[in-house]
């Protein structure tokens, strides 16, 4: 066939671009993508921040921020190409922060008459593969730590902040996760637990889990 019989044959699109047209297109729709990934991912934080009794005193200002964040994700793709995204995340995590320490700060109030009681500070930590089986992490601040393939069978996890807190392969057997704060189920998925694991009722026990749970039986 000829090339002038394959030109009939299948025309070339009047609307097809140049290769740097679509190229733009396609990374300003995956930077669009990922502002507003983190817009959602404020609003769940926010939206659990509200569900919490010990930060009722921020409620007025968790709100506003949670009404602005739901406004800043109905923007077009051009006003979400230009907004300054890691400024309002900076805004909302100070709110985040402030209802954390209120949340453990309660918690260690009612558990006053403990020993156990002390105020944990492990943000940011370097815990990769760390043996904390049992360890009793109630109320402490754990938020960006780093616990990848950390032994945490039977720890108690209760009202711990662990937003940003990276889980993967970390193996949560046993250990009660009740009542900590800011955890999502894409962390609860890349761990490893069993059917005695406690997770907060937002959240979904993985199907994998029963897997892995038969395998170490």
């Amino acid at each position: 066939m000829t090339a002038s019989a394959q030109d009939k044959k299948f025309p070339k699109s009047r609307s097809e671009e140049p290769t740097g047209v679509k190229v733009q297109k396609r990374r300003r729709k995956c930077s669009t993508c990922s502002q507003l990934q983190q817009l959602h991912e404020m609003l769940w934080y926010l939206a659990e921040a509200l569900t919490l009794k010990a930060s009722r005193p921020i409620h007025r200002e968790l709100s506003f921020a949670l009404d602005e964040t739901e406004r800043l994700t109905q923007l077009s793709p051009d006003s979400l190409m230009e907004l300054d995204v890691p400024s309002h995340r900076a805004d909302v995590n100070a709110l985040l922060l402030r209802t954390s320490e209120l949340v453990r700060t309660e918690s260690r109030r009612q558990r006053k008459s403990s020993k156990k009681s002390r105020k944990i500070d492990r943000r940011g930590a370097d815990l990769i593969g760390a043996n904390l089986r049992g360890a009793d992490f109630r109320g402490a601040d754990l938020r960006g730590a780093y616990l990848i393939a950390a032994d945490l069978r039977d720890a108690d996890l209760r009202v711990t902040d662990l937003i940003g807190t990276d889980l993967r392969d970390a193996d949560l057997r046993g250990a009660d996760l009740t009542d900590s704060i800011f955890l999502t189920q894409v962390q609860i998925n890349s761990a490893k637990g069993d059917t005695h694991t406690k997770l907060p009722h937002l959240l979904s026990r993985p199907t994998h889990w029963s897997v892995f749970e038969q395998k170490n039986k």
